[in-house]
């Protein structure tokens, strides 16, 4: 197999297809399509609860792993009670991925979160999160039309040198936002090296120690432009080579 594999977490959501309206394991097919476009194998994870006990069973196949958008997750997860526009949360998911995400940590597996998945990686460090951004900046800009990224575009200044930037190629970049949450308190391990110009929000970590961890709040999935996701699929070639 010449392709490094990238691990997708699915969501769990009602979904309709066909005749059908059920409980399914999903994913967003602009994750995959920019996990492929890039050269990758994406692989998607549906939640399993022997993986939350064992995740190297997982990892353990993986080259890199994508942590997805999505949901809230559960304030429980970082010591808070819930705010009333927390909503959405899936114990299941929270986690899988807490385990993928920390499991990948300590062996230098290359991670990627986007939007809520940069969220779960500040969460695995023991980070925070801002339940509704509204609260602390004063706006909604961040989310400004809930179900479209139409009139989402925003600039984030990345600092000069770091992973962020160089998986963007520049040091202002243009992103296509959606969240109405973000962190707070940053995990340990992690630093902020991207901020949002409309409010100095962290919209980017890394890990300096870590060969590739990188967070981002906005999607580089849906803008064909962005390199960041194969800036992921780059670094899991390399991991692949390494470990033979």
């Amino acid at each position: 197999m010449d392709r490094p594999v990238v691990g997708i977490v699915t969501a769990l959501e009602q979904a309709r297809w066909g005749v059908w309206d059920s409980p399914a394991a999903l994913s967003p097919v602009g994750y995959t399509n920019a996990v492929q476009r890039a050269g990758g194998l994406a692989l998607l994870i549906p939640p399993d609860p022997q993986l939350v006990k064992d995740p190297d069973e997982m990892l353990d196949l993986l080259d890199g792993l994508l942590l997805a958008g999505g949901s809230d997750i559960g304030p429980s997860r970082y010591g808070r009670t819930p705010h009333p526009e927390t909503s959405g949360i899936v114990p299941e998911r929270d986690a899988v991925e807490l385990a993928l995400a920390s499991g990948a940590f300590e062996r230098d597996l290359p991670v990627l979160g986007i939007c809520r998945g940069m969220q779960v990686i500040n969460v695995a460090r023991g980070g925070t999160l801002v339940q509704h951004l509204p609260d602390l900046v004063g706006h909604g800009d961040h989310r400004r039309n809930p179900g479209s990224f139409d009139g989402s575009e925003h600039d984030v200044t990345l600092d000069p040198g770091s992973l962020a930037a160089r998986a963007t190629g520049e040091h202002l970049h243009v992103t296509m936002s959606h969240h109405h949450q973000g962190v707070e308190v940053i995990g340990e391990g992690l630093v902020v090296t991207g901020r949002s110009t409309l409010d100095d929000l962290p919209e980017a970590i890394e890990a300096p120690a870590r060969t590739y961890v990188l967070g981002v709040q906005w999607h580089p999935e849906i803008d064909q432009g962005s390199t960041v996701v194969a800036s992921l699929v780059a670094e899991a070639r390399a991991y692949r080579s390494r470990r033979g």
